[in-house]
């Protein structure tokens, strides 16, 4: 909790001293209709950027961050900015945008994860707490999806006579995964019973839906950590980062007076939490399976779970449901991570 003031108290994100990082590169950020991915939409439209799509689920919304990027930034060819629909409650909507950018774009650079979900409703989708699916399988399953893109730009930018920064998929996490009880991790396998299926337990909603939020971004860096260990840091860069705090509309399905207290007293703006997300789409390989926080390579900001013996194997039993979850969803998928 210490560490958690004194960042958000104490210290001021940078943006990356590479200059134009995203030049002639395609970049998608999920959710970026708002909040920190519209904070981060702006800093890559700032410099010269090949392509940028905002994944957004109301595309209406989507076309008015549009609106403000191309009013904010007047030398941006308006031709750079695309509004594609995605919605990660929806299995077939997160396959067709991956359908989409996998048929029409020349290239994919970089895929900023940054679509969540925090609420104290219990609410289903696609037959699992909403929450998960939608800030764990969904994000995950379209990662998977695009990962050959991603590694067929990475073999493009090899082929060219200047060394070409690698592909990056970066996964938005957050401190708070250190706080996560996650009691669901010791679910009785012996009894058919996976961590999955008990995260859906509507009888456990009110013990542990406070705290959901917090478990999903622990999931997040487990899985994006397994995602590294089975992916070539010479081929796709996987990193999760940690934006701080932040007085954004995440919490808008948690809007009470404690939630509003704490954002106005501690929370980063927008435009600064913003950097920490392009710092992360920025990393080069060195970041590769790496928990990144204040825009900066953080591996002693994890908690002490998952490093330890019980988060090891709990992110490996995590991966084995999630493949057989995604196999089921789109077969053979799982293949694109070999």
């Amino acid at each position: 909790m210490l560490r958690v003031l004194h960042n958000q108290l104490f210290v001021t994100p940078s943006l990356p001293s590479t200059p134009t990082p995203f030049n002639h590169r395609t970049v998608i950020i999920t959710g970026a209709n708002t909040g920190l991915g519209l904070a981060a939409a702006h800093h890559i439209a700032a410099g010269p950027v090949g392509k940028l799509i905002l994944a957004v689920r109301n595309t209406e919304a989507g076309e008015t961050a549009r609106d403000s990027l191309l009013s904010a930034h007047a030398s941006l060819d308006p031709q750079t900015i695309e509004v594609w629909p995605l919605d990660l409650a929806s299995y077939d909507s997160v396959r067709a945008f991956a359908a989409r950018a996998i048929s029409t774009l020349d290239r994919l650079d970089v895929l900023l994860s940054n679509a969540g979900l925090a609420t104290f409703q219990y609410s289903k989708a696609e037959g699992h707490e909403r929450t998960i699916t939608v800030n764990v399988i969904s994000t995950f399953l379209l990662a998977v999806l695009l990962l050959p893109k991603l590694r067929a730009t990475g073999e493009l930018s090899r082929n060219q006579p200047e060394p070409q920064p690698l592909p990056v998929l970066s996964i938005v996490a957050s401190e708070v995964h250190a706080f996560a009880k996650f009691p669901e991790r010791q679910a009785p396998e012996e009894k058919g019973v996976g961590i999955f299926e008990a995260l859906d337990d509507p009888d456990q909603y009110y013990d542990t839906m406070g705290e959901r939020y917090r478990t999903s971004k622990l999931l997040d860096i487990l899985l994006a950590r397994e995602l590294a260990d089975r992916v070539s840091g010479d081929q796709v860069v996987v990193n999760c980062l940690n934006p701080g705090l932040c007085r954004s509309q995440l919490s808008r399905e948690m809007d009470t007076a404690a939630v509003r207290i704490i954002l106005r007293l501690l929370g980063r703006t927008l435009e600064v939490g913003g950097r920490t997300l392009v710092a992360a789409a920025a990393a080069g390989k060195e970041s590769h399976g790496q928990y990144m926080s204040n825009g900066e390579l953080a591996p002693h900001e994890l908690s002490s779970f998952v490093t330890s013996d019980e988060g090891k194997r709990t992110q490996q039993k995590l991966w084995e449901e999630l493949t057989r979850m995604l196999d089921t969803i789109q077969p053979g998928v799982m293949y694109n991570v070999q």
